[in-house]
C-alpha cells in the first residue's frame, strides 16, 4: 500500500514508517508543499520492481511468456514427469 507522508511529517514518524516498510512492504511517498519528492520502500520491494523492469524490457523473454500463455489456453501442457525426463533428471 502506498501513503503520503510530508516532509515536515516525516522525522517524528519515521520509526514507524521504516517499521511499516519492513513489515508491511507498505510504500511512502514524501511530499513537499503537497508535491511528491521522494519515496520510501523496502530494498525487497525494490529490487522486485527492477527485476519486473527486466523482464518487461527483455522483448525475447516476453515472446517466450506471451507464446507460454496461448500454450496454456490451447492446453498444450507437459506434465512435470515429462519434463523431468526429457531433462534425464529421472
Amino acid at each position: 500500500m502506498t501513503k503520503n507522508v510530508s516532509l515536515k511529517n516525516l522525522r517524528p514518524k519515521l520509526p514507524k514508517i521504516m517499521n511499516d516498510v519492513d513489515s508491511k512492504m507498505d510504500r511512502f511517498v514524501i511530499t513537499k508543499r503537497g508535491k511528491p519528492i521522494a519515496l520510501i520502500l523496502s530494498i525487497d520491494d525494490y529490487e522486485s520492481l527492477l527485476e519486473t523492469l527486466s523482464v518487461l524490457s527483455d522483448k525475447n523473454l516476453m515472446k517466450r511468456i506471451k507464446q507460454g500463455g496461448r500454450d496454456i489456453k490451447k492446453s498444450r501442457l507437459k506434465s512435470l514427469g515429462k519434463i523431468e525426463k526429457e531433462l534425464g533428471l529421472v
